[in-house]
């Protein structure tokens, strides 16, 4: 289920809104998440993938990335990470229909924060992730969220890098990864040739010696 529910201002971090599940508050120290998140929005960029999954002990955390915002949540690690996503995509709809025009001119903290409402409405109708209604938006999600990046979000702050960054690196070690099964085909193939070249080789000179010397 989803436990927290944070909307943030990409270009400085700026908290928008937000909205906490209280009856796990205490027992789940989601405190401690909540202050990777807010490090989070630190190290996010323009650049930044604009759909992320990070780790964070048996929680995860997820994000998507609408017009300049950051619309995140902090789950249980066995929630559906299509569920997931889908519940990102209908807050940053619900957020950005109602807020757009007026993202720009925030300058405190949570100066959006009447729509915690409207988020506690849409976490209480993602709750139970086996439900029925949860389970067809899980069939009829389309996008690919495999894809994904995943990353550690303890890597992300004590490394401080950023997620555009780690994103790069993801990209060419995938390059790096497929550029080297291309190779390994080429160097089978070439064995395989020259497998045949040397049993075509003895053949012929089997041949030539049997012709020569028995007969």
């Amino acid at each position: 289920m989803v436990l927290l529910t944070l909307v943030a201002r990409v270009t400085d971090g700026l908290p928008l809104s937000a909205s906490i599940d209280t009856t796990n508050e205490k027992e789940l120290n989601l405190q401690v998440y909540q202050n990777h998140a807010k490090q989070l929005f630190r190290k996010l960029s323009t650049n930044s993938p604009s759909r992320c999954t990070l780790e964070s002990g048996p929680m995860l955390i997820h994000y998507q990335i609408e017009q300049g915002v950051c619309f995140l949540i902090i789950c249980h690690g066995n929630f559906s990470k299509k569920l997931a996503f889908n519940y990102l995509a209908e807050l940053s709809q619900t957020f950005l229909e109602r807020y757009a025009s007026q993202i720009g001119q925030a300058s405190r903290p949570y100066t959006f924060i009447e729509f915690e409402t409207t988020i506690r409405k849409l976490m209480k109708s993602y709750t139970d992730s086996r439900s029925p209604k949860q389970l067809s938006k899980i069939n009829n999600e389309l996008a690919d969220v495999q894809r994904i990046m995943v990353q550690n979000i303890e890597d992300v702050i004590q490394r401080g890098e950023q997620l555009s960054v780690l994103d790069n690196k993801a990209n060419n070690l995938s390059m790096m990864s497929r550029q080297y099964k291309k190779e390994s085909h080429q160097l089978n193939l070439n064995a395989q040739q020259w497998k045949y070249i040397a049993t075509g080789v003895g053949c012929v000179l089997l041949f030539l010696f049997l012709r020569y010397w028995v007969f």
